[in-house]
């Protein structure tokens, strides 16, 4: 990954790792050790999701940037579905509190939508690739 890719990656997860690290501790107090690995795991799961999705996206960005808005679209569908998945799975779990799990879930991807746009906004990604070969153009019109 580029080094501006790893810079948003990082300045995303730094704060949403914040966040569900309160979280853990507030869902601790709140509602116990389930609460709290509850938290923890929908922290890690949020992280997860949307860090390979950054990534996915960067990657079609640079070699198919015609079909960026399309993988943007099924990346997010699949998340959800993945997420629906996980969900399934674990319906009936013992093993964390699923209201923790749930409030920390949607407290973590707010704050990794909110750091990864903070990030895209502060970043300075050129629009056009400046042409590295050093060679002027030929003037191509007429000069008078």
């Amino acid at each position: 990954m580029p080094s501006n890719d790893v810079r948003i990656l990082l300045q995303a997860a730094v704060p949403t790792a914040a966040v569900g690290a309160i979280a853990a501790v507030v869902s601790g107090v709140v509602a116990g050790g389930k609460g709290a690995i509850g938290a923890l795991v929908a922290a890690v799961l949020t992280i997860l999701f949307m860090g390979i999705g950054l990534y996915v996206l960067q990657r079609t960005a640079k070699s198919l940037p015609h079909l960026f808005q399309m993988m943007g679209l099924m990346l997010y569908a699949a998340q959800i579905l993945l997420l629906f998945v996980f969900l399934s799975v674990f319906k009936n779990t013992t093993l964390f509190n699923p209201k923790a799990f749930a409030i920390t879930l949607i407290a973590t991807t707010l704050a990794w939508i909110a750091a990864q746009t903070r990030a895209h906004m502060k970043a300075k990604i050129l629009y056009v690739e400046p042409d590295s070969s050093g060679d002027k153009p030929e003037k191509s019109g007429h000069s008078s």
